[in-house]
This record gives C-alpha cells, structure tokens and sequence, in this order.
C-alpha cells in the first residue's frame, strides 16, 4: 500500500470529521470577559448545529520518512529488533492479518480510540501499556519491530509523545503518521492552558504575599521584644537562609510547561475530535475500508456525546464553590475547564508525572488548599500515592487513593477504567463521591 501521496479532500466533511467540526467550533467563542466559556455554561445542542467544512480534512496526511541519523540508544534497539524479525513470521500470516492494515498507536487512548473505530479492518498494536505514561516511555525491541512492519502511526501530538523522532528513527518505519491533535482547536487549548498559568501565578503570588506578611510580622514581634536584639537578628539571618532556600529551591525545579497542556483526551469533546480525526485518516489511507471506519466513528462519537452530557450534568449538581480539584499533576486541565471546575494545583507542578516538587511548592499547595476550601486530593494511576497522602494530611483534607483516577493511562483488562468511556464515567464517579454527590445512572448508549 503506497501512501506517499495522500492528500485531504476539499470538500464538506462528513460523518465523524462532520462531528468533528461541530465540537471544534464551539472552542472559537469567548465569554464577554475573554474567558473561553466552560461546558457547563454551553448548550448541548449548539455541537450538532455546525455544517462548516473541516480545516483538518484539507490538510494532508502526514507520512513520516526514515531518517539516516540513529541516535546511539536507538540504533541498538533496532539492531535487537531485527534479530526478532528474523525469529518471526513475515507479514503478520501466521495470524491470517496479512491483509488487514497494521496500526501502531502509542497511548492507551488513542489505542482505544483506533481499535473502536478499526475494529476487524486493522491489525492494532499499542506502545504503551495500560498504567504506563508518555511522559518516560522507552520503547522496547519489539515495539520497534511493530512500529517498522506498520502502515500506519497514531500518535497524540500536541508535545505528548518525545520517544517518537527517534523510535521511528530506529525502526526504520515508513507509513503514514496520524495526529490526532489535529483533530481539535489547537489555538483554544493553548488559551484554556494560558488560562490556567495565569491562574496558578496569581495563586502563588497570593501564597508568597501572605508567607511575606507573616515573615515581617513575625520580625516586629522579635524587635519588640527589649533585651532580645541577638535573637532577633538571629532569627532574621535564618529567615533570610530559609527565603533564599526557597528561591533556589524554585530554581532547581523552575518546570516549563510551554505553551500547550498535551492532555488533550481528557475533555470528552477533544476526544471526539481526535476519534473523527483518526477515524477521516484511515479512511484515506484504508478507502476499500472507508465507509467501515465512518460508520463506527459515527456511533462512537455519539457515545462520546453522550458521556459529555451526562458528566455536565453530574457536575451541574455541585454548588460552584465546591468545584475546586487538587490533582496528582496538571493532567486534567482541558477535563476541569470544560465543567467549570476550578484548578487549585498539583501535587507535582509539571505537564509530566515524574516531575520532582521542591519545599517551596507542597508548601504553596498545601496554603492554596486551605485557603480555597478543597474537600480532597486525588491520586493518579500513574503515580505513587505517599506525596498525595502526605499533603492531604499536612493540608486536614482528605486523600482519595483506594480508588487512583485515570488520566495519563487507561486501566488494565479487569479494571473499570479499561476503556476511554470507562476511565472517564470512573473518573467522575469519583470526584463526585468525594464531594458527596451520587452520580446519576448512565445513559443507555454507555451501558
């Protein structure tokens, strides 16, 4: 299959890109204060009354050549993979899937996402394992050997995935890659992300005012006091210590989260337009299958509508003060600004999950849990549970760890967070409860 010369058609989208397109067009909006409205202010039936054309059905597929230069990791890693290749059958026969396309997707997400709308019609292979996050995957020799046999790479986009450059690299693949990222408003997800800084600088400039404050109060004491002009100059020596520890503290871990939060998935409405993506993709790169990959995206995402809705209205229950949320890091920012929930922190201060938190930083969050009233922090599948465990106990709030939330990774098999929909209504499910609401049913269609 030769899919070098791929390109989008000009004309109306259709079916899931159709969907696509509705969803993305609510995210040009703004509220009167600039704000980009949540979902929880929006009306569901403005995402089924868009007919405009897809900007990302025009665009082309991307096909990814390899490259001749093989960072020195990498090319051992290949070089161990082509010794399996040389131990397996050729072409997939064995398992009768010589036929079928061969899809290599990275995240569990999108691993859902494409075996949802592939169905039989693709041989699937997913890099990462449910548990595993983006944020420090090293491929190992066999996902090289599935990626360099595919015919096509879904990757997420959006910054996520670093492995890639050099495990296409590696594995000398040649196909077409697809960017599910595409398949949403990039420019609104970098204004929802901008959103979030600015509020988590003024946070921190709240929390630093007050350490500020408490620091000069506590020097007037100490001058007050006749006869203890030693102490006091004691104390303000360490307290100048402890303010440049601090600093340095902030210095060492100074994280950049640029300019794009790649967690795109989390919001049900960007994993609509990701699905259509993928779904409009292989049509192209699979057209005797194309009518197959549109009919089931359709269904798909009318299930991803659904679950949108019933996640709204689960969180129109909550009184407004009580939507505030400490999570285990900044994962669930497209999640919390599409039902109007406030973002008080993270346990790590970073897009990625290994990202290490100074002092100065549980300090912060444990102020900003206070003073804003959250009612629990949450722990992620991905993430170790002691720091949140930790922090929940300095702050007196309770920590949520017998059930972890899913955010960077699906569940394993016997979980109840095994597939996107799943992980999402558990993911709610538990929010909810440990805010005191009980969620209602779930709608037939997700049943």
């Amino acid at each position: 299959m030769n899919a070098s010369h791929l390109s989008r058609p000009s004309s109306p989208a259709t079916g899931a890109s159709a969907v696509s397109d509705a969803a993305s067009g609510l995210g040009s909006e703004t509220g009167a204060a600039g704000r980009i409205p949540s979902r929880a202010s929006r009306a569901s039936s403005v995402r089924a009354s868009s007919a405009r054309e897809s900007e990302a059905a025009r665009r082309p597929v991307h096909r990814r050549p390899a490259r001749a230069r093989l960072l020195s990791g990498a090319a051992l890693a290949a070089g161990a993979a082509l010794a399996l290749a040389g131990c397996s059958s050729p072409g997939g026969a064995a398992d009768g899937s010589g036929d079928r396309l061969k899809v290599v997707a990275t995240t569990t997400q999108l691993t859902d996402f494409a075996g949802e709308i592939g169905g039989d019609q693709i041989e699937l292979t997913g890099l990462l394992t449910p548990g595993a996050s983006a944020h420090h995957f090293d491929p190992a020799p066999a996902d090289l050997l599935a990626l360099g046999e595919a015919d096509v790479l879904i990757v997420n986009g959006a910054g996520l995935e670093t492995f890639v450059d050099s495990a296409v690299e590696a594995s000398g693949f040649d196909g077409t890659v697809i960017d599910a990222s595409e398949g949403i408003d990039l420019a609104e997800a970098k204004e929802i992300t901008a959103e979030a800084e600015g509020e988590a600088g003024h946070a921190e400039e709240e929390h630093e005012g007050h350490a500020h404050a408490d620091a000069e109060e506590h020097e007037g004491h100490d001058h007050a006091s006749e006869g203890d002009d030693a102490h006091a100059d004691d104390a303000h020596a360490e307290e100048g210590h402890a303010d440049a520890h601090a600093e340095e503290g902030h210095d060492e871990h100074d994280h950049d989260h640029g300019d794009l939060n790649p967690h795109i998935w989390t919001s049900p409405r960007y994993a609509e337009g990701m699905a259509s993506m993928i779904a409009g993709d292989l049509a192209r790169v699979d057209p005797d299958h194309a009518d197959d990959y549109t009919e089931r995206a359709d269904a798909y995402v009318a299930k991803l509508q659904d679950l949108d809705a019933w996640i709204a209205a689960q969180f129109e229950r909550v009184p407004e003060a009580d939507r505030v949320l400490v999570s285990g890091h900044d994962s669930m920012r497209y999640y919390l600004h599409d039902y109007g929930i406030e973002f008080a922190g993270s346990i790590l201060p970073s897009f990625e999950d290994n990202a290490e938190p100074s002092a100065a930083d549980i300090d912060a969050l444990v102020q900003a849990i206070r003073e804003r009233g959250v009612q629990a922090v949450f722990v992620e599948s991905s993430m170790s549970p002691k720091l949140a465990q930790t922090i929940a106990k300095e702050a007196g709030v309770e920590v949520v760890d017998a059930e972890s939330l899913y955010t960077d990774s699906l569940g394993a098999s016997d979980s109840d967070g095994d597939t996107y929909i799943d992980a999402t209504v558990h993911n709610t499910r538990v929010i909810l409860e440990a805010w005191g609401v009980t969620p209602d049913p779930l709608p037939d269609s997700l049943q």
